[in-house]
Order: structure tokens, then C-alpha cells, then sequence
């Protein structure tokens, strides 16, 4: 290994402890330990530490084809100290102020969703339904006035027919009356005994339902 590329790889290694100590700390940052299911916390730090070697391992292959040495380590080490000591406040500082600026950016999409799509949306709906509603009503107004006018057309074409079966009415003689009277009542006794026939049925038939 040539000088060049150890230095390389030292140079590397200290750009690695200087990321490692920034993930850690990221890491700590969303995870919340203690707010966090203990097995939860373990599986999380068993992968954040596999991901860690991993980046670690790639970067020492690029530099030196992963050939391990122990001033690596060193290095690793001297890079997160460095990172603990002279950028870990600037880095949390400037976390900070991402995610706060990451949770003010996802409010302000919430609110634009809201006032420029959903409120809109439910507004057109709600005048939609209105609209319906109305035209219902307007309609069912509508046909109650039409049937009232068809019934009173109805009724002035009809009553010069009553007028007519009541003159005829009044000139038939009495016995003619009589048995006119008495198919209506023997007519009126039937139809009531078939409506009671069918309400003890209905009645019968909910009783067995219920």
C-alpha cells in the first residue's frame, strides 16, 4: 500500500468517525429511547450498527480495496472525537433547525391541502347536495300543484255529471231507489268483510314473524 493511498485511507476513516458520530446522533435524535419499546430499541440498534459497518467498510474498500489496518481504527476514532468535541453542537443546532423547518414545510402542506383542496372539495360537494335537495323540493312542489290543478279541472269537469245522476237520481221511482240501496249496502258489507279478512291476516302473518 502505497503512502498515498494510506493517507487517503486515514483521511477516510476520520470524514467516517466524523459521519458515524453525526448518524449516532441523528439516530438518538428520532429514535427517543425512552418513549420506545426496549426490544424495539434493540433491533433498531443492532441495524443501525450493521448499516454503520457497512458504510464503514465501503468506504475502506474504495479507498484501499478493504484491506484492514490498525491505524484505521485510529482514525475512526480521532474523526469522532473530533466530531464530539469541535462539530457536534453545530450539527445538532443545524438538526434542530431542519426539523423544524421539515415539520413547519409539512404543516404548511396540511393547511394548503385543506384550505386549497379540501374545504373547496366539501364546499362543491355540500353545494351539490343543496342544489339536489332544492330541485327536489322545487319538483315535489311542483307535482302537488299540478295534481291539485288536475283534481280541480277534475272535479268542475265532474260536477256536471253529479249534477246529472243526482236529477236522475231524484226522478227514479222509490222501489228503483230501494234496490239501488240495497246493492250498495249488500256491495258496501262485502268489501268491508275482505279489508277485515285481510287486516286479521296481516296481523296473523306479523305475529308468526315476530
Amino acid at each position: 500500500m502505497t503512502l498515498t493511498t494510506q493517507f487517503i485511507t486515514m483521511l477516510a476513516m476520520v470524514g467516517m468517525g466524523c459521519v458515524f458520530g453525526a448518524a449516532l446522533d441523528t439516530y438518538n435524535r428520532f429514535l427517543k429511547r425512552t418513549e420506545r419499546n426496549r426490544l424495539i430499541v434493540f433491533i433498531n440498534d443492532i441495524l443501525f450498527w450493521i448499516v454503520q459497518g457497512l458504510a464503514i467498510f465501503y468506504i475502506l474498500f474504495l479507498a484501499n480495496k478493504g484491506e484492514l489496518r490498525g491505524y484505521i481504527f485510529l482514525a475512526l476514532l480521532c474523526g469522532f472525537a473530533a466530531y464530539q468535541s469541535l462539530f457536534k453542537g453545530i450539527y445538532l443546532r443545524l438538526l434542530e433547525i431542519l426539523i423544524t423547518m421539515v415539520i413547519n414545510f409539512y404543516r404548511f402542506l396540511l393547511k394548503l391541502f385543506h384550505f386549497v383542496i379540501y374545504k373547496p372539495i366539501r364546499a362543491l360537494i355540500v353545494a351539490i347536495i343543496s342544489l339536489f335537495i332544492l330541485l327536489g323540493k322545487g319538483l315535489f312542489s311542483l307535482l302537488k300543484a299540478v295534481l291539485k290543478l288536475v283534481l280541480l279541472i277534475l272535479k268542475l269537469i265532474l260536477l256536471p255529471v253529479k249534477w246529472i245522476f243526482l236529477l236522475i237520481w231524484k226522478l227514479l221511482p222509490k222501489h228503483i231507489k230501494k234496490t239501488v240501496d240495497k246493492i250498495y249496502n249488500r256491495m258496501a258489507g262485502i268489501i268491508k268483510q275482505i279489508k277485515n279478512y285481510f287486516l286479521r291476516w296481516i296481523s296473523r302473518w306479523n305475529k308468526n314473524k315476530k
